[in-house]
Parts: structure tokens; C-alpha cells; sequence
């Protein structure tokens, strides 16, 4: 009783905005984690104001692949990834008369399709930056891109004229430089595709998992979202199995490329993502009346300031699809999960590599419990090897 009535407290102090509880709240426990397993990773990249997370995260995902392989640290281009990604971007976006999405989001797909079918190059051969800024921001881009291609489709001519694409790259090649067919590095010549050689990436050893209801499970079907323009598919796994394949990865000291909604209040800027239980009961009489009496918006709010542990919810497979259902969970964010840890009171929590800089309490590293990740996560990535024999037997993937 002594514990819920702590944790009643501390969150009555985060609704209040007084000096006194202020001073008070100072002196809460903060969340304390320790590493229970952490493989290796590149450092944190900020994708600053662009919505290509899914260029940062996927590509730092075969960064600590190569690491794991032993092919030492790389810093590969994110933005040769983008450029291509666009241009394939329109082409479908006109071929399918305007009626796709077109937004500087994508999946993890568009990183491995796009290395399969075009190569990749370091980060120093093209780092995307050639319209004047230091850090990517990429909101008047963006704009161009999405006129151009709305002239194009809406064309009163009702036919395409011969150089459309190539004045549509124009403009992906003054923002972003152009496309290298052949470059130098480390003393070596190299086109895009035998560079990616070099390294030894081989796009079709990685698999896409998912967890839903509304397609059978050990099926594969293409996740009915926005940014997944491309259309690809995912292995459609139980609950419990889709977490047991991100442990099993982990431990063995796979990574795991993450999409996930980053919009619940749970997720905050202090680097945690946690779903507490906003209908929390079994406190004292007056303190839980007081507590159930508070507006949902109330809580929620309460929630997104709190920076110590809460009792979560329990997750389940009617939870994940209904949220999917009613458009709660959404496909905001790629991250990279590479570790887990546990809080002071035992519970565990992956350690994800987020693309947001280092200005953050974890120097750009988040804190996701389990409960968030059961709940919240879109699809995983990993490579075959990391799935447990018996579900890549169900799956029927060698």
C-alpha cells in the first residue's frame, strides 16, 4: 500500500506548477537502469528537421550489422538513400496517378531495396547538405517535390512530356547533390554497388516481422500504412512471438530496427517511452477517488512528465490491434534497438538508438520498457540468424 501511495504522490506533484512541489519533486527517485545487454553501435546522427528517420535507423541498423560481422565502424550515406528513395517516390506516385502517398517518410524496406538495387556510399561522398545549412531541413524540399509532382500528375496535357524526371531530379540534385557513379575512398575507386560488395551487405538476409490480427499469422502482407509506399510485406507473427524474437536477437547480439508511434504521451524527451496505467486502482481510499476523478487528458499529461517508474499496462494482442485499428497506432518513428536494461525495480527495458542528436538526458538514447514495445511497435527488422529455429521453421524461411 505504502508503494502506490508513493507512486500517487508523484504524480500529484507533477500536476502541480507551485515552487514548494517543485522543490519537492526534485527529491524523487529518478529512473535508474542498469545494462543487462548492450551490443555495439555507431554513434547517434541527427536527422534535424527531415522525416527521413527511416534512412537514420535503417542504415544505423546495418552499421551495427558490419560491426557485428567484424567489418568495423562505417559511416554510410543517408541521404544517397533519401535521394534515391525520392526518385522512385515520384515515379510511382505518377504512374499511380497521384492516388499514393508522397511525404518524406518511408520503411526499412526502402533502405534495403535501395542498396540492393543501386549500391551505397559513405556519409563523407555524400552527406546531402547543398543548399546552405549545416544540418538537414528538409521542409522547402519537401514542398518542391510534392508541387512538382501535382503539376505532373494533373498535366492539362493529359500526356507526360519526355523530360519530366530529369527536371524533377534537378531538383533533388541541387538540394542533395548529385548521385557519384564512381568515387574515392580510403585510396580505393568504387561505384556505389561495389562499394556496398566490399562491405558484404546482403539486403535479402534481413526479415520484416509484424504482429497483427486482421492477416493470419506465419503469413506475409503488406502493413496498411501511409509510408509504406513501396507496398513491401512482413511476417505476421503472434504477440509473444515478435517480442521473443527481439529478445532472442538481442541476446545474441543482434540489433533490431524498430518503427514504432512516438506520439503517446509516454514517450517523452527525457528518453523514456513507457505505458503506464492511467486507470491505476489500489491506492488509498481518498487518493485513488481523487485519481479516477481526473479527466483522461489529465492524466495523459500528468504521465508525459513523470521520469520515474510507474505500474504499466499489460499488453495484449486485442490492445495492439484495436490501436492499430483506430488509427492510435500510427508509423511515426524508425529507431534501433541494440540493448536491454532494468529499471531499480527489475523491470526491463530495450536501449534504442534514436536519430534525434545527443541533446537529450541519455545523449540521444531512449529508455523503451516492454509494455511500450509490445504495445506500440509497427514492424521489426532483423536478420534471419537472429529469428529462434522454430519460428523460422513456422515462417518457412531458410
Amino acid at each position: 500500500m505504502k508503494q502506490f501511495l508513493f507512486v500517487f504522490v508523484c504524480l500529484s506533484l507533477a500536476w502541480s506548477g507551485s515552487a514548494q512541489t517543485d522543490s519537492i519533486a526534485k527529491q524523487v527517485k529518478e529512473f535508474q537502469f542498469t545494462t543487462v545487454k548492450e551490443n555495439p553501435i555507431t554513434s547517434v546522427k541527427d536527422q534535424a528537421s527531415s522525416g527521413t528517420c527511416w534512412s537514420f535507423s535503417g542504415l544505423g541498423f546495418l552499421e551495427a550489422e558490419l560491426i557485428r560481422q567484424g567489418k568495423g565502424e562505417q559511416d554510410l550515406s543517408e541521404m544517397f538513400i533519401v535521394h534515391k528513395n525520392y526518385e522512385e517516390k515520384a515515379d510511382k506516385y505518377v504512374r499511380m496517378h497521384g492516388t499514393c502517398n508522397f511525404a518524406g517518410g518511408g520503411s526499412f524496406a526502402d533502405v534495403l531495396d535501395c542498396i540492393k538495387a543501386y549500391g551505397i556510399v559513405p556519409e563523407e561522398v555524400k552527406t546531402g547538405l547543398n543548399y546552405g545549412e549545416e544540418s538537414h531541413k528538409h521542409a522547402e524540399l519537401d514542398q518542391l517535390t510534392k508541387a512538382f509532382v501535382e503539376v505532373i500528375v494533373h498535366n492539362p496535357n493529359k500526356k507526360l512530356s519526355t523530360v519530366w524526371k530529369s527536371a524533377y531530379n534537378g531538383i533533388l540534385n541541387a538540394y542533395l547533390g548529385e548521385i557519384p557513379q564512381s568515387f574515392t575512398y580510403n585510396g580505393k575507386q568504387y561505384t556505389p554497388q561495389s562499394y556496398a560488395k566490399s562491405l558484404g551487405i546482403h539486403p535479402d538476409d534481413y526479415i520484416t516481422l509484424t504482429s497483427f490480427t486482421h492477416h493470419p499469422f506465419y503469413s506475409t502482407f503488406a502493413i496498411e500504412i501511409p509510408d509504406n509506399w513501396r507496398w513491401s510485406t512482413a511476417y505476421n507473427l503472434p504477440l509473444n512471438e515478435m517480442m521473443q524474437v527481439i529478445d532472442n536477437a538481442v541476446n545474441k547480439g543482434y540489433t533490431v530496427a524498430w518503427a514504432s508511434d512516438v506520439s503517446e504521451k509516454g514517450f517523452n524527451r527525457k528518453g523514456i517511452a513507457v505505458i503506464p496505467d492511467i486507470n491505476m486502482t489500489g491506492l488509498p481510499g481518498s487518493d485513488q477517488a481523487h485519481w479516477l476523478q481526473l479527466s483522461q487528458k489529465e492524466k495523459e499529461d500528468s504521465i508525459s512528465k513523470i521520469n520515474y517508474p510507474l505500474p504499466e499496462k499489460t499488453i495484449t494482442q486485442e490492445m495492439r490491434q484495436e490501436g492499430f485499428d483506430n488509427f492510435e497506432t500510427t508509423d511515426d518513428h524508425g529507431m534501433l534497438i541494440y540493448g536491454i536494461a532494468q529499471d531499480q525495480n527489475g523491470a526491463n527495458y530495450y536501449m534504442v538508438k534514436n536519430s534525434w542528436g545527443t541533446n537529450s538526458p541519455y545523449k540521444g538514447i531512449w529508455y523503451a520498457s516492454v509494455p511500450f514495445v509490445a504495445y506500440k511497435t509497427i514492424d521489426i527488422v532483423v536478420h534471419k540468424d537472429a529469428i529462434p529455429a522454430d519460428l523460422k521453421k513456422k515462417l518457412g524461411i531458410r
